[in-house]
């Protein structure tokens, strides 16, 4: 069976992928399908950088605003939506073309992974880990996931709570490691993907992230956070630990000032941004960079996807 072609675009966040990405599609005939986790949530537009309609310029979009804040989504639901859009884009002739910089979902996507399917799934261990760890702290749970899955724990950060839990379930209820489905050295990719990924001078970018959150707060930042807030005064949903959504929560109780609210912003957006690189590096396979502070950027990308386009109409002529 043929692999299914698909363009994915990626980087960190705050180095242009938006824009790039409507001109690529226009000239590919393409739909872009988002690949960042907080995009899917409706009324998280301004923090997120989601792209305007009119900054679309016509060219369909997929899996934007598809849940409420108050919904938890993750990467097996992204997996899922993501194959269906794949699928429904390319029976109409398109190239699905993935847009965003959340690497585990990516990863998951192209590389098939279960995330320890249902079966790893129990609703009411999850929440006596969960309430573990508002109580005990997530080092101590960090200290148990070490001692049974060693090589887990080392690539899961200690404030990384969320995802500490979800290994001990995955654990407790497969019988397996965690790290076992983390193994890329032998892993195949299911599509047949062309993998962008968009990068500038460290000091360039950090530039561009620093006031990329300043005109966020010029947009109405705060406000959209503060509706959230009111309505969602739960840290522990997934909408609610989105870099530029997180940090307003001592800011409304008082306990930090806008300007130190503005800088934590800032300051979380570019460590996440070292994290993306980083991953992107050690996680994926076959990776064409680009680098967006040289004036032929776009010219760079368009020959990328002809001749990837081109490669596969050989291929089917064969």
């Amino acid at each position: 069976m043929n692999k299914l072609p698909i363009v994915v675009i990626t980087g960190p966040t705050g180095v242009g992928k938006t824009t790039l990405s409507v001109r690529l599609a226009k000239r590919f005939k393409g739909q872009i399908i988002n690949a960042d986790s907080m995009q899917v949530y409706r009324g998280l537009d301004i923090g997120t950088g989601k792209i305007k309609s009119e900054e679309m310029s016509g060219v369909p979009h997929h899996l934007l605003d598809i849940y409420d804040p108050q919904d938890n989504y993750d990467a097996s639901q992204f997996q899922a939506d993501a194959n269906r859009a794949i699928e429904q884009i390319s029976a109409e002739g398109d190239l699905p073309i993935l847009v965003g910089g959340t690497g585990l979902y990516l990863e998951g996507l192209l590389y098939d992974l279960s995330f320890g399917g249902q079966e790893s799934m129990d609703s009411h261990y999850r929440k006596h880990l969960e309430e573990r760890l508002q109580n005990e702290g997530e080092g101590i749970l960090w200290q148990e996931l070490n001692a049974i899955d060693p090589l887990a724990a080392k690539k899961i950060p200690i404030q990384n709570g969320r995802r500490i839990v979800r290994a001990l379930e995955v654990i407790k209820q497969t019988g397996k490691l965690f790290s076992s489905q983390t193994d890329i050295s032998n892993r195949q990719s299911r599509f047949n993907e062309l993998l962008i990924i968009l990068n500038r001078p460290r000091e360039e970018l950090y530039s561009r992230i620093n006031r990329r959150v300043e005109l966020m707060v010029e947009e109405g930042l705060e406000n959209e956070v503060h509706q959230l807030y009111q309505l969602n005064k739960n840290l522990e949903l997934s909408s609610m630990k989105g870099i530029g959504y997180k940090e307003w929560w001592p800011y409304f109780e008082q306990n930090q000032s806008l300007k130190e609210t503005i800088t934590t912003i800032q300051q979380n957006s570019r460590r996440y941004a070292k994290r993306q690189l980083t991953w992107y590096r050690n996680r994926m396979k076959n990776q064409h960079w680009i680098d967006l502070s040289n004036p032929d950027y776009e010219d760079e990308a368009n020959e990328l996807i002809a001749n990837f386009l081109e490669e596969i109409e050989r291929e089917k002529n064969d």
